[in-house]
């Protein structure tokens, strides 16, 4: 029997995901970070999640993981690929390895393996699209100093910059100010920002008071309001961007929103409706997740497309 794997290494764990040429998952497993493997840290870290996912899928699938050898495998990164290929070589046995970074996986497992785009609002943000011809662009991306607009991120630090305005007498009133300080157990909201400062607050849990925010804007604040749908916008200007780059105008193309930011129905309805305003173009959410991106992406690395009706991931 023939087997592929498809591994979506992720900030906060990794998942692999076996399966054989009939498209058929036989075994999942799932283990820890392995964002970065640059240090010797890191590297360990990486190889200990690699090989705790994959063995895991592995039993999962009545497969020895230290015979098991995989015909194609695809392995989706955050944080890249360009430091990780040498483990991957040590620690799998692959005949033909795709090693690449997270928006790939996450749009193919998205789209289920078909041409289209996806936008990504998490902490962070980014657009990424792959066409018929297999050309592919992206916008965004590009952390949370110099972009990641419209992420969760972003949206906490524009209520707080909200708040502190309101605070110092230079804003208008909103009730961002009483929200964010009881979400931070904070006394003022001077006092929040430094809390955003120190290890306590690491931006992903920063991220997380982009729920708060959203709530105040369904409660009717105008400021919350503003805060959310300029992050739909902004999340819209991205999308747009990478269907520019890739399809003529009035093409028929699938736009996946991705995230937890699109959890919002204001900011999720918001993005459609802008999006769609594009003729062609269609808004949806994800058909599959990035595991099962990443091994449609190892598939398709040998000319196999199997039929995906019953892969159930």
């Amino acid at each position: 029997m023939r087997l592929f794997l498809g591994v979506d290494g992720g900030q906060s764990s990794t998942t692999a995901l076996i399966g054989d040429e009939t498209g058929r998952v036989l075994g999942a497993g799932h283990g820890g970070p392995c964002n970065h493997a640059g240090k010797a840290e890191g590297a360990s870290r990486f190889r200990r999640a690699l090989a705790e996912s994959v063995g895991l899928a592995c039993a999962a699938a009545g497969v020895e993981f230290a015979r098991a050898r995989f015909e194609s495998a695809c392995l989706g990164m955050s944080g890249g690929p360009e430091d990780k290929a040498a483990i991957i070589a040590d620690v799998l046995n692959v005949g033909t390895l795709v090693n690449t970074d997270d928006a790939v996986i996450a749009l193919s497992g998205a789209t289920a393996g078909e041409p289209g785009m996806i936008c990504i609002g998490g902490t962070g943000s980014i657009a990424f699209g792959r066409n018929a011809e297999g050309r592919s662009a992206r916008a965004g991306g590009w952390g949370y100093v110099f972009g990641d607009e419209g992420g969760g991120f972003d949206i906490a630090r524009q209520a707080l910059r909200a708040a502190l305005r309101w605070e110092e007498g230079w804003g208008p009133p909103t009730s961002l100010h009483r929200v964010m300080l009881a979400a931070t157990g904070s006394r003022s909201a001077n006092e929040a920002l430094h809390r955003f400062y120190t290890d306590e607050w690491p931006r992903s849990r920063v991220a997380t008071l982009a729920r708060v925010v959203d709530l105040a804007a369904a409660e009717g604040d105008a400021v919350a309001r503003q805060v959310v749908l300029g992050a739909a916008e902004q999340l819209a200007a991205l999308a747009g961007s990478v269907r520019g780059q890739l399809w003529a105008s009035g093409c028929a193309v699938r736009v996946a929103y991705i995230g937890g930011v699109f959890r919002s129905v204001m900011l999720r309805e918001r993005f459609c409706a802008l999006v769609e305003v594009e003729a062609g173009t269609r808004c949806m959410p994800p058909v599959y997740g990035p595991a099962a991106g990443a091994l449609l992406e190892a598939y398709r690395a040998v000319g196999l497309h199997p039929p995906l009706a019953e892969m159930q991931v």
